[in-house]
């Protein structure tokens, strides 16, 4: 994990994200759905949806569409029945790639996902051919700005994270195993931090450098993912030039 910042591919997302506000709501509606539909309703009781919720809130999502999302899965309707599938394969130049879908329908989304790998220099693979390149963790970014790193590094580390890095000073990384995730998310608030990312997600093991050329097909790539209405997120394990 050192020597490389999943918060520069985070910033990415979040622009790129800012013209598509109305499909990034959508997905992370889904996305609430499905927790409470899984654990309940009460975000006290579902650390699935209490995650599902702050990341929503992190994006600026109404909390009138939160609280839709959640009456929907708890209400006596059935409503859609989502599956969730990891799809894996290679980017332009090698990149692994593992691409997180809930879907009700799960032939479009394999079509469309293999379409979009075809056409962007990429190749859809077998499950498990690029998954044990990555390791699920908890991952907590913070503002960095007025923070004393030795400070925070002993609560978090008090708290139970494993690991933190600092990103040049804008903010500081913080990785957990994925069962203490929000034991140390609540400690670091109680802190009085303010945390800008708090999720559980797939650190890279190793990364594959691209030169300028093939990092922009890769983007292209990522983009076109994304942009999916049965994509939740993208994976990888990109690196680029300095």
């Amino acid at each position: 994990m050192a020597g490389h910042s999943k918060w520069k591919n985070i910033q990415r997302r979040k622009n790129a994200q800012d013209a598509k506000r109305g499909k990034i709501f959508m997905k992370l509606a889904k996305e609430i759905y499905v927790a409470a539909k899984q654990g309940g309703g009460d975000p006290d009781a579902n650390p699935s949806l209490r995650l599902a919720i702050d990341k929503a809130k992190a994006a600026n999502m109404p909390n009138d569409n939160i609280e839709r999302a959640i009456k929907k899965a708890t209400g006596s309707q059935d409503g859609a029945n989502y599956e969730e599938i990891t799809y894996e394969g290679y980017g332009p130049g090698g990149v692994a790639i593992m691409v997180k879908c809930l879907t009700d329908n799960k032939n479009r989304t394999a079509t469309s996902v293999r379409t979009a790998f075809n056409k962007n220099g990429g190749n859809l693979g077998e499950t498990g051919c690029v998954s044990y390149m990555f390791e699920r963790k908890g991952y907590i970014v913070i503002d960095g700005n007025g923070i004393e790193e030795d400070d925070l590094f002993l609560e978090a580390i008090d708290a139970g994270a494993e690991e933190l890095e600092a990103s040049g000073g804008e903010a500081f990384e913080i990785y957990t195993a994925p069962e203490n995730l929000n034991n140390v998310k609540t400690a670091l608030e109680e802190k009085g931090y303010k945390l800008e990312t708090a999720e559980i997600t797939w650190i890279p093991q190793t990364y594959t450098q691209l030169d300028e050329t093939t990092a922009e097909k890769m983007y292209k790539l990522i983009d076109v993912l994304e942009d999916d209405d049965d994509v939740q997120e993208v994976f990888h394990n990109m690196q680029e030039d300095e």
